[in-house]
């Protein structure tokens, strides 16, 4: 979320951030400053009523003891005209402030000056010095399905009877080769990154929700669990939701940032703007899995620490010595959370193409506005909102279709790579039972 004195104090940059993302700024902006002058006006209504209740309060005294019983009552007749008056002036200041929180709430988060403007992933820009490959050099590749099917490893067609398209069932040693993948990951995390590996909840309120971004803007992508009369459940769509949400309505302090969390959950997608997309395979599922990484920073941290998270999402595929590349997203590919953000790519010789594995995102201090979070200093001052960062690192299923594709045999088995094989019993090959 945005705060509106950035709006008061520069609507003209305020305006061309979101122009950049392809929107009417100014018009968004107008609209905010009309509103937020309206609450300013009737707040400084508000506080001249109130005063000059007071002050009639006790001019109330005054006249009785004079025995001033006409001057009593017309007090009187004040004060009562004045408590009306401020009691509707506050139902209107809820009225208009939470029209403004609405308002604020759908608008995304302002462009960085390094990133690339542009309508779609078509402009996204490649980062230099950041590509690893070349990628493997594949007689008739397969994609992973048809790889996984051929294993009698990877059922979709029996998922489907279950719980109907988008998901999948993985058996013995595909089953096995996600649960690797993922310790894997939180293994170089935790030892060589210094996350702290963390087991959240995967069923959040909607103020977690609205905290990182997710409501009110995007709820036709979420899943909703319906409980009693109250406030719903969300299932995650990402662990990001849980993790960052670990510091709303806090204060921390500044020796605990960079505060760096991963885990390994389920997340779940409607998918609602999907269909027609990756219909076949794991690429897009409903459910899926995925090690999630988070940092919560000081302002003066999350530009390096953008870098790092990056770093430690592609030493991963480094360590897997599977190719791929790193793009900037451009504006009008960016996430709403966001103010930039790196797209890690991984080749698929099945598709022969470049996929996305993972996105890394500085969100600065938007969503610690939605959260509530600030930190506080050495000095023992408050200082202003966190900055959060989130990023896949990597997301478990892509991560076993690139490894299917990219170390697919000729007879149809799948080779190992070495640095998963401690994590399947020493097993170097997947092959048909």
């Amino acid at each position: 979320m945005h705060d509106i004195r950035l709006v008061r104090d520069d609507p003209d940059g305020f305006a061309a951030g979101l122009s950049r993302r392809g929107l009417d700024g100014a018009a968004i902006a107008a609209g905010l400053a009309t509103r937020d002058k309206a609450l300013r006006e009737l707040l400084t209504r508000l506080q001249t009523q109130q005063a000059r209740r007071n002050e009639a309060s006790k001019l109330i005294g005054q006249a009785k003891a004079k025995k001033d019983e006409a001057q009593a009552k017309a007090l009187l007749e004040e004060v009562a005209g004045l408590k009306d008056a401020i009691q509707q002036g506050e139902a209107e200041q809820r009225t208009l402030e939470a029209g403004l929180r609405d308002a604020l709430a759908t608008i995304p988060n302002i462009p960085a000056a390094d990133v690339p403007d542009g309508p779609d992933e078509s402009a996204n820009v490649p980062v230099p010095g950041r590509a690893f490959g070349p990628p493997p050099e594949i007689a008739n590749p397969r994609q992973h399905f048809e790889i996984g099917e051929a294993l009698e490893q990877m059922d979709f067609e029996r998922a489907a009877k279950v719980s109907g398209a988008r998901f999948v069932y993985l058996k013995s040693d595909l089953a096995r080769l996600e649960r690797a993948i993922a310790a894997f990951m939180l293994d170089m995390h935790t030892q060589r990154f210094g996350y702290t590996e963390v087991s959240p909840p995967v069923l959040v309120h909607s103020t977690a929700m609205f905290g990182t971004g997710q409501l009110p803007k995007f709820q036709d992508d979420l899943f909703r669990v319906p409980v009693g009369e109250g406030d719903p459940f969300w299932l995650v769509p990402t662990a990001e939701v849980p993790l960052t949400n670990y510091v709303a309505d806090e204060i921390v302090h500044e020796a605990e940032l960079p505060l760096r969390m991963t885990a390994f959950t389920p997340c779940f997608r409607a998918e609602a703007g999907a269909a027609g997309r990756d219909t076949r395979g794991m690429i897009r599922m409903h459910q899926f899995s995925k090690v999630e990484l988070v940092s919560i920073t000081t302002p003066e941290q999350s530009a390096a620490e953008h870098e790092r998270m990056t770093d430690a999402a592609q030493e991963i595929l480094k360590t897997l010595d599977l190719a791929h590349r790193v793009v900037t997203l451009c504006t009008g590919d960016m996430g709403f959370s966001a103010q930039k953000t790196y797209d890690i790519e991984v080749w698929l010789p099945g598709q022969n193409a470049y996929r996305e594995i993972s996105s890394c995102s500085n969100c600065g201090p938007f969503q610690a506005l939605r959260m509530n979070t600030r930190w506080r200093g050495a000095d023992g001052k408050v200082k202003g909102p966190v900055h959060t960062l989130n990023g896949s690192g990597l997301a478990v299923g892509r991560t076993l279709v690139a490894v299917l594709e990219n170390y697919q045999q000729p007879d149809g088995s799948v080779a190992i790579p070495p640095a998963l094989q401690p994590y399947m019993g020493g097993k170097t090959t997947i092959a048909k039972p």
